[in-house]
């Protein structure tokens, strides 16, 4: 099995969530005591989110990218970024390895794609939400990318960062994105991207009236897939 390179932190919540469902697919398809071959490069998201609340997404980015290189020389082959808003400077980070940077978006959008889905309602940071630069490599896949309006972003981001990120889950905040998706499926999306890897500890396909897309596990197969192909 390869060695899976795991930039996370951001936040430990969801890096947790990587961890174990790497070990348990890992066992799943190889049966026993299997177990994911991994390194880990944990940074502090207090760091992160100051700079992605100033803008300062070139320093994010040089930051993630010295420690994606820190996993390469650990003996990753290949890098995962274990959040869907640092996607933002992914290509900083691909540049600066050698090995394989698997994008947490094409993952998403392969799971879609073979559900036979093509417009979807997207949940995550007021970032992935707002910015193009997950939105636009949804849409180059094929995806039509519809978001929440205004005051629905707002709360889902809220919910993120203050609640889900330090490990709250509340059930009024469940209800909240149970009529975020509600709304978006008013709309015409056809299935919903949960695009922050903390939303899975919130909600899932129960919470829905269409599929559900959770992009932690999403990642996590695709990871293993990889490290285990021949």
């Amino acid at each position: 099995m390869r060695t899976i390179g795991l930039l996370g932190g951001m936040s430990w919540e969801s890096t947790a969530e990587y961890y174990r469902l790497l070990n348990e697919l890992t066992r799943a398809r190889l049966g026993g005591l299997h177990s994911a071959r991994c390194v880990l490069y944990s940074v502090d998201f207090a760091e992160i989110e100051q700079l992605q609340v100033q803008g300062r997404w070139d320093e994010a980015g040089e930051l993630l990218a010295d420690a994606a290189a820190a996993l390469e020389r650990a003996g990753a082959d290949l890098v995962l970024i274990c959040t869907n808003t640092m996607h933002k400077v992914a290509d900083r980070v691909a540049d600066a390895v050698s090995v394989p940077l698997l994008h947490l978006a094409d993952a998403t959008a392969d799971a879609v794609l073979a559900a036979g889905v093509t417009r979807v309602g997207l949940l995550g940071t007021a970032f992935t939400m707002e910015q193009d630069f997950y939105r636009a490599r949804l849409a180059a896949r094929g995806l039509d990318v519809i978001v929440p309006d205004a005051p629905e972003r707002a709360i889902v981001h809220r919910v993120i960062y203050e609640e889900l990120c330090l490990g709250i889950v509340r059930d009024a905040s469940r209800e909240a994105y149970r009529e975020v998706i509600g709304s978006l499926v008013g709309r015409g999306a056809a299935g919903v991207v949960l695009g922050c890897t903390e939303i899975e500890l919130l909600v899932g396909q129960q919470d829905s009236p269409v599929p559900v897309f959770p992009t932690t596990r999403l990642h996590a197969e695709a990871a293993v897939t990889a490290a285990l192909r021949p």
